[in-house]
């Protein structure tokens, strides 16, 4: 690798830096060139968790899974002592809760879009918070910001971890995000390179498809991975996603049976992100564990065939041992050049060397530091003050809000509640009693055990009730194939059947595209996050103690014509 391209952005290295990559590269034997390609999973947070994995290849970096303070500070301390520094990762997406389990989570990316003109001010905070908190217990990278656009409102993954549906939006939200992150010496990630958000399917899953044409991708992904990488990201993330239109302008000999994922693919790599991009920084792919980089050829072949069209970092693995072995058989049977090998760990040490990490550090990480750090008050009156700017009134019918005890005593309660990444955290029920603490009578829903025939009579509703409160909390997450909502037995029992007897008001705290499912409804809430700030601002939204001020980032009419209805 030239090493001019060292001085570029973004390693922008100076001669000592550059004198510390190639002397550490060429210092380390070949087993020890393979290991630092390796990043592997932690999710226990142990000491003999890490050096479980180490004994079998003295790895490059590893990932927080959310940990406890304890657990972060104690592998943090820990791993200073490996031959080459190493990367620590975490899913900073959303504020400091992706390293730590007890971290600030400030918002969904999607609810920072919302905020109307304070947007790119949220984006800037959120990258604050995230620094602030990951720098704490060592973090030195994350997998993030996600600069997927959600074009297709049925993806199950994108929604609410992406800044919205506009390119422009998600172009400026993603780059200041990245340039406040990286001024606080963690190096961010772009991803998902290609780009999802168009196809319906999770690429956890199953090998799924950008199908835009080149010039709808180059107006559109293209803008949005050109300001990322002027604002001087530092590394992309390639997804399991195939992108047939730039595939085949790049390899016009390219069957449609031998198109690739972005991870596998040197035309998607080394032709348009390096190439027409101009992207000089780290390549690390998505999860391999995920089904989306297991379909498309054997393991065997694609571990190493990952690095051989052009990523340089291989995110963790189904079987370290095995994988460790596919890798170095792969070296071995030329798959992996020596060349190719070098760039790799050259780019590794370059991003390495940008972060300092070759410094000795004099750091010796506590748990008391962490604690003056994390959960900081302003932090959380950022949030609070985020979920007053973002929540958004997308429907209303006259007159029926504000609500009160006096206007509307007795409420009919629907909880609708599915576990997302943070799992099950029982939102609707701390909602419930938010609404029994200003005074409602709150009964709530049961559905009736007959069947045609012997159902309950409308009596039963209408008269009975003064207000029907819908609140659905049902998370992205992945490995899921939808994120709709499920309804009882029988017959769609929770159905806002009585939407036109009684007044119906639907609250949706993560996915902001029920409208598919309750088009008729006549006032509707999007908030797009569900922790504590969000739900207290919705309640005083609802009360009328505070104006709804948020915009729409995506169509949360989801196309439907019906929906857009009273």
């Amino acid at each position: 690798m030239d090493k001019e391209l060292l001085k570029q952005k973004p390693f922008y290295l100076n001669d000592t830096e550059i004198e510390w990559v190639y002397k550490t590269l060429n210092d380390l034997t070949e087993e020890e060139k393979i290991g630092q390609l390796f990043c592997v999973n932690i999710r226990e947070g142990s000491v003999e968790e890490l050096e479980q994995f180490y004994k079998i290849i003295p790895f490059g970096g590893v990932m927080y899974r959310p940990l406890d303070m304890e657990s972060a500070v104690t592998l943090s301390n820990h791993i200073k002592k490996f031959k080459v520094p190493m990367f620590i990762a975490a899913d900073l997406e959303r504020g400091g809760q992706g390293a730590l389990t007890n971290g600030t989570k400030m918002a969904n990316q999607m609810q920072i879009a919302a905020a109307g003109n304070k947007k790119a001010e949220y984006a800037r905070k959120l990258a604050q918070v995230c620094a602030s908190e990951g720098k704490s217990v060592g973090v030195n990278w994350t997998f993030a910001p996600d600069v997927d656009i959600d074009l297709n409102y049925r993806n199950p993954i994108t929604n609410v971890r992406t800044y919205g549906a506009d390119p422009v939006d998600v172009a400026l939200l993603g780059s200041t995000y990245i340039s406040n992150l990286q001024q606080e010496g963690i190096a961010a990630t772009a991803k998902h390179f290609p780009g999802d958000g168009v196809d319906d399917r999770d690429h956890h899953l199953v090998t799924n498809v950008n199908t835009l044409s080149t010039e709808e991708w180059d107006e559109t992904y293209g803008k949005v991975y050109k300001a990322c990488i002027d604002s001087g990201v530092m590394s992309v993330m390639v997804g399991h996603i195939m992108q047939p239109a730039y595939s085949k302008l790049l390899n016009p000999e390219l069957e449609d049976k031998d198109i690739l994922p972005a991870t596998l693919s040197k035309e998607l790599i080394q032709g348009l992100l390096r190439g027409k991009l101009g992207f000089n920084g780290l390549v690390v792919t998505d999860a391999t564990t995920m089904s989306g980089f297991t379909i498309p050829m054997p393991r065997k072949l694609s571990v190493p065939a990952t690095i051989a069209a052009g990523a340089d970092v291989f995110l963790f693995s189904r079987n370290m041992e095995e994988d460790v072995a596919f890798m170095k058989e792969g070296y071995k049977n030329g798959i992996i050049t020596p060349e190719r090998l070098d760039e790799a760990v050259t780019r590794i040490l370059a991003m390495k060397a940008h972060l300092k990490l070759y410094l000795p550090s004099e750091i010796e990480y506590s748990v008391e530091a962490v604690k003056t750090t994390v959960g900081k008050t302003e932090y959380h009156r950022w949030a609070r003050e985020l979920a007053d700017d973002s929540i958004t009134l997308v429907k209303e019918e006259p007159g029926v809000l504000p609500l009160s005890p006096q206007k509307y005593p007795r409420v009919m309660y629907f909880p609708i509640e599915t576990a997302g990444y943070d799992g099950f955290l029982n939102k609707a029920e701390t909602f419930k009693q938010m609404l029994i603490g200003e005074g409602f009578q709150v009964s709530e829903f049961n559905p009736s055990r007959g069947m045609e025939g012997f159902l309950a009579p409308t009596t039963d509703y209408i008269g009975k009730y003064d207000l029907m409160v819908y609140f659905a909390c049902v998370s992205t997450r992945s490995n899921q194939t939808t994120v709709r909502i499920q309804w009882e037995e029988p017959l769609g029992a929770n159905c806002p059947h009585y939407l036109t007897s009684i007044p119906t008001v639907f609250i949706s705290v993560e996915n902001p595209y029920h409208l598919q499912d309750v088009p008729r409804v006549r006032t509707y809430i999007n908030a797009y996050s569900s922790h504590q700030e969000v739900l207290d601002e919705v309640l005083e939204k609802i009360m009328g103690r505070s104006e709804f001020k948020g915009e729409s980032p995506c169509d949360p009419f989801c196309g439907r014509w019906d929906a857009r209805l009273q």
